[in-house]
């Protein structure tokens, strides 16, 4: 197949890229940025260019079979940034897409659609629910996606919650490298909530299964997640004692920390986000029985192997830059502790 990759720099964009080409796929991917791996991997194209850059795409998806749109915003972007990317940029690779008559587009949406939902395992038919300016977004550029299936577009939507693995650093790099310096690590309340992750290994596993399925099968939404997984508290530990300083997770009182981190984020102090505040004081999982139904898909990784090899990578090849001054604009790059980083020297 000839397929292209929008965010092709990206984490999941470069995973998605390695998996094609090594499937004997011709890719041509679109990215701000240069190709992570260099200009030269075999069977692959790097054009730099912006998503919305109508001149960019059309180079991008001539002739292609298929796409696989992986460009996004993160939560921590200002609003009107997130907005122009999720949902300016999904506009014009919609667009794209139908002028270029590419008969299938894979949209990598967000269980962030949801909101802070109380229903839980959270279902595919769950309304959306958007709480902040990313899930906002998510939701309406998902619902625009979504139209594009009257004009003949075969579209499926994928769901994944938060996923790691070799690439991932964010906010994941606090853990780490707390860890990694042999410190306690904090969590909010007990640490006892069940929050579902995702290796990116199985989302692309995804993406590869609604890129062949026949269209009746691709044309729908899936929720994509790790079917094991633990506590926050158990899932944390396992990298505590991955690190092997005896170091253990330390639970501190919800509301008073809550309060305090979101003074901290409005004051551009700290990079924990509202909406992740709230996620991790309840349960946040949820269901991928249509997706095991409708496309066989079966994850490999649980939570923690998630974590751990993530955290493996990390400590392997990017312990001595974990503390740098990267300001995070993708999930490649270490986030700004602001605050927290001084905050470490209390665990």
């Amino acid at each position: 197949m000839v397929i292209a990759v929008t965010g092709a720099a990206g984490m999941l964009g470069s995973t998605v890229v390695q998996r094609l080409t090594g499937a004997g796929s011709t890719v041509t991917g679109v990215d701000l940025r240069a190709a992570p791996d260099g200009p030269d991997t075999p069977g692959y194209r790097h054009l730099v260019g912006d998503i919305r850059d109508a001149a960019v795409l059309r180079a991008a998806f001539d002739d292609a079979d298929a796409i696989v749109h992986c460009a996004a915003a993160l939560p921590s972007y200002p609003p009107e940034q997130i907005r122009a990317i999720v949902v300016d940029g999904s506009r014009a690779v919609l667009d794209a897409a139908r002028a270029a008559r590419v008969p299938r587009l894979v949209y990598i949406s967000s269980t962030a659609v949801y909101g802070l939902p109380t229903q839980v395992p959270t279902p595919e038919q769950h309304p959306y629910a958007p709480v902040d300016a990313y899930s906002t977004a998510k939701a309406d550029a998902e619902r625009l996606a979504v139209g594009y299936r009257e004009h003949g577009l075969i579209l499926p939507v994928l769901r994944p919650k938060t996923f790691l693995g070799p690439g991932r650093m964010g906010l994941f790099a606090m853990l780490f490298q707390w860890a990694h310096e042999g410190r306690n690590f904090p969590v909010l309340g007990d640490g006892s909530v069940r929050i579902q992750m995702l290796h990116v290994a199985d989302l692309v596993d995804a993406v590869e299964t609604v890129l062949r399925v026949p269209a009746e099968a691709a044309n729908d939404t899936y929720n994509i997640a790790a079917a094991t997984f633990g506590t926050l508290r158990e899932d944390f530990q396992a990298v505590l004692d991955a690190a092997g300083h005896g170091k253990r997770v330390i639970g501190l009182p919800a509301r008073p920390a809550r309060v305090a981190l979101g003074l901290l984020e409005r004051s551009g102090l700290s990079p924990v986000y509202g909406r992740l505040l709230h996620k991790l004081m309840a349960d946040s999982y949820v269901d991928i029985d249509r997706a095991r139904q409708r496309l066989g898909f079966h994850p490999r990784h649980s939570n923690r192997d998630a974590v751990l090899e993530t955290f493996r990578w990390w400590r392997g090849q990017q312990a001595t830059t974990a503390a740098s001054t990267a300001s995070g604009p993708t999930s490649r790059d270490p986030w700004r502790q602001g605050v927290l980083a001084a905050a470490r020297v209390f665990f």
